[in-house]
């Protein structure tokens, strides 16, 4: 369970939105803006960008 100021966000694939969703947390006092990361979306079979979804 998180606590104090980590937060649960979701991670959405920018290149087919819909299609690959992760789940992580980030601390909120650290990162203020949106994560942006690369992650792999198993029905493109290769790393594309993911961007927290609001």
């Amino acid at each position: 369970m998180a606590t104090g100021d980590r937060v649960q966000v979701i991670l959405e694939c920018t290149e087919e939105p819909g299609t690959s969703r992760y789940h992580t947390t980030k601390n909120r006092k650290n990162t203020s803006d949106r994560l942006e990361l690369k992650k792999y979306n198993p029905v493109l079979q290769k790393h594309t960008l993911h961007r927290e979804k609001k």
